[in-house]
């Protein structure tokens, strides 16, 4: 049977104290580099690696980050959460995975990060209320939601510009000559369900179209196969769904399908995040890429930021994506 080394053992073999070896692998820089160097040796020879809780107590940090989510089905979602994997994995940090189980985090989810000393929480398409934002503050740790924004103070932001998002795409469904709109959302009390209807309804305010039909959905398949199916038999004019995710717009396209619509040249869909499946040559469907990777790495940063006190002031970092067109909408000249 293998033998459990201890760091007393390691700093035996490399003839130091334990308490160097401590400071070694706490990641503390008042040892030299001849001295580093020997307990490193000596660690690898043992084939020993610290124990994660014991390190926390010398140097009062968990290294954990709690990620709260509640749509994991959502593969916008699964990819924003391999990501984030990797970026705090490479900076030494390990995750604490929540998926919660209804719109609003529940006391026994933050009991639970509680439990595991977390630094930061990261929350992507939950709902925190203001008691458990205010216990999370209390215990000290630092909360950054993504994708997604609260306009109560106090807490950090990253993400995309829904609104001047959903203006572009709603710009560009007006000049290829659609004119009967319907627009399947999430769930209503989310800033970016708001941001995207607004910002869509402006344009063709603008324009004086009022033929926009909005149809309550949250951000799933299932709620797209749905609402299509009773959208086109109560209004058989729509020429174009703009859909609040590309989940719903894939549900939307294979309702369509069903029904015996043709797309795009009965019905026009637009769908809104860019997951991989969009670009199957079955939807190729046309969408907003949000720069995920820039709205990780953003979030990251003011994440240890935060952590770090750095920075003591809540941070909204706003950023823009693009409009990918593919085939799901009739141009103009067809």
């Amino acid at each position: 049977m293998k033998k459990n080394y201890t760091s007393e053992d390691v700093a035996k073999l490399a003839g130091v104290s334990q308490s160097t070896v401590s400071r070694v692998f706490a990641g503390t820089i008042n040892v030299s580099e001849k001295k580093k160097k020997k307990i490193l040796d000596a660690a690898a020879k043992l084939e020993y690696s610290p124990n994660a809780h014991a390190r926390s107590l010398i140097t009062k940090k968990s290294m954990m980050i709690g990620i709260i989510m509640r749509n994991i089905r959502n593969p916008f979602y699964s990819a924003v959460l391999e990501i984030f994997h990797n970026r705090l994995s490479a900076l030494g940090y390990h995750i604490i995975f929540i998926n919660s189980e209804n719109e609003e985090i529940q006391e026994k989810e933050i009991s639970k990060l509680l439990e595991y000393n977390v630094e930061g929480v990261i929350i992507t398409d939950a709902l925190l209320s203001s008691s458990a934002s205010q216990k999370l503050k209390r215990y000290g740790i630092v909360v950054i939601l993504f994708n997604r924004y609260t306009q109560k103070p106090g807490t950090s932001a990253v993400f995309c510009d829904n609104y001047l998002a959903a203006k572009q795409i709603a710009a560009y469904l007006v000049e290829m000559g659609h004119k009967s709109f319907a627009f399947i959302s999430g769930p209503s009390d989310t800033s970016t369900t708001i941001d995207r209807l607004n910002g869509f309804k402006e344009v063709l305010a603008e324009r004086n179209i009022k033929d926009l039909i909005i149809e309550p959905g949250n951000y799933t398949y299932e709620s797209g196969f749905s609402s299509a199916q009773e959208l086109m038999v109560r209004n058989k004019n729509i020429d174009c769904i703009f859909c609040g995710n590309d989940i719903i717009a894939l549900g939307v396209m294979d309702a369509l399908r069903v029904i015996g619509l043709k797309i795009p040249e009965d019905v026009s869909v637009v769908g809104f995040d860019n997951i991989r499946m969009s670009a199957w040559p079955s939807y190729a469907l046309t969408t907003w890429e949000q720069p995920i990777e820039e709205m990780i790495d953003s979030t990251v940063k003011l994440l240890l930021e935060e952590i770090n006190e750095k920075n003591k002031q809540p941070q909204i970092i706003m950023m823009k994506g693009h409009i990918v067109i593919r085939k799901s909408v009739k141009q103009k000249s067809q």
